[in-house]
């Protein structure tokens, strides 16, 4: 677990390079990688007063290990967070965050654009313990009024959404899941730490899949919750602890490497997708581009006002469905077909076949996720060779 921010006065960039840094007494630049199931103690008294918790030593990977909370201070400073705990994978931080919070008789309120697994969760997991679930359209404040007139455990919201790009109102959703005694999970991947800050929206709990843009180039799997330390300690910790959702040291070490570049990484994704919904706009075959920072964006006044930026991601429809879509992809050269998303190369998904295949039709259809609908995750390559490749899918399309 996490301590406090420990470089609150550096920039963001500066505190991806340094915060959490703790250098053994060898001296090295690069954080070191302590790769060891468990540690020694210098007698058993100190055993013995490390488990009571009356002195700090590290007992257990499982528990805590060094090359981890380098990773977790990171992490908190960045994100303005108390105290973070990592995951073995971004659906264990969703997964962790809620069960480790809610019991029998408890209800949850999430948003229906999910992505799959978390919708998963919420329809189909936590009933089964008991736990009363009820979905409500994101955009709709109206709708959250009326599932928040109850008692409510916990409200969960992916902004913006996997993988319409739906934008929800952080703030507004907070004060109504506060007043009904709920805690607030964001799952900020889409937004990533840099353009986004739920937390000081509201939101009482963030969680990511550090998968995506924080290892960012596809090596390793990992996740991370953030939030208080009172609820961290007390609630998150000892479900963790006992249930084994750790993080590995290996994975965690990579992660920090992602750390270092992930404010140059995402500017220039970032800006690579205006770039490309831009391009699409208009395109002969596209019926719709969805990109939080376009002005045609439903939500776009929404997301400047708690956005720094649009989202590494593009969601797009072209017109004539499945094959249309299928024909669109399959003529792409450059850019791959991989259900991944916020990684330094480019990658395309049809979520009506793959991440929300499991969703019902009629519950896609009402989350706009058609048939013809493409995500993109938008890479560092130039952006000219990225235009040139969507004209080859664009080509294929007018061609059919």
């Amino acid at each position: 677990m996490s301590n406090d921010s420990t470089t609150p006065a550096y920039r963001p960039a500066t505190r991806l390079l340094h915060a959490g840094l703790e250098r053994t007494p060898f001296g090295e630049t690069s954080e070191a990688m302590f790769l060891t199931s468990g540690f020694v103690y210098d007698d058993a008294e100190q055993a013995e007063a490390t488990f009571l918790g009356d002195v700090t030593h590290y007992q257990y990977s499982r528990f805590g290990n060094p090359t981890v909370a380098a990773l977790e201070s990171r992490l908190a400073d960045l994100e303005g967070a108390e105290a973070c705990i990592a995951t073995s994978t971004g659906m264990g931080a969703v997964s962790s965050a809620l069960l480790s919070h809610v019991k029998a008789g408890d209800r949850v309120v999430a948003s229906r654009a999910l992505f799959g697994s978390c919708h998963w969760i919420v329809a189909n997991l936590l009933p089964r313990y008991g736990v009363e679930t009820a979905f409500v359209d994101g955009g709709d404040l109206e709708a959250w009024q009326a599932a928040l007139s109850r008692p409510t455990a916990a409200v969960l919201l992916e902004s913006p959404s996997n993988p319409m790009l739906d934008i929800l109102d952080i703030s507004a959703i907070a004060e109504l899941a506060h007043r009904a005694g709920a805690l607030v999970v964001v799952d900020n991947v889409f937004a990533t730490p840099l353009l986004q800050k739920p937390l000081e929206l509201g939101a009482d709990v963030v969680v990511y899949s550090c998968t995506k843009h924080i290892d960012g180039q596809g090596r390793v799997l990992g996740g991370a919750v953030l939030g208080r330390k009172d609820w961290i300690a007390n609630t998150l910790q000892p479900f963790t602890r006992n249930t084994g959702n750790a993080l590995s040291p290996f994975n965690a070490w990579v992660m920090l490497k992602g750390l270092e570049t992930l404010a140059l990484r995402v500017g220039a994704m970032t800006g690579n997708a205006a770039a490309v919904a831009d391009h699409l706009a208009g395109a002969e075959g596209i019926a719709r581009v969805f990109y939080p920072g376009r002005p045609d964006h439903p939500q776009h006044e929404l997301a400047r006002r708690q956005m720094s930026g649009g989202s590494t991601l593009v969601a797009f429809e072209v017109s004539g469905g499945k094959a249309a879509a299928f024909a669109f992809m399959n003529a792409l050269r450059l850019i791959a077909i991989s259900n991944n998303l916020g990684d330094a190369r480019s990658m395309v998904t049809h979520p009506a076949t793959t991440t929300h295949m499991k969703i019902t039709a009629e519950e896609r259809a009402r989350l706009g996720i058609t048939d013809g609908v493409i995500r993109f995750s938008v890479g560092l390559e130039d952006i000219m060779d990225l235009k040139d490749d969507l004209d080859r899918g664009l080509a294929a399309v007018r061609a059919r």
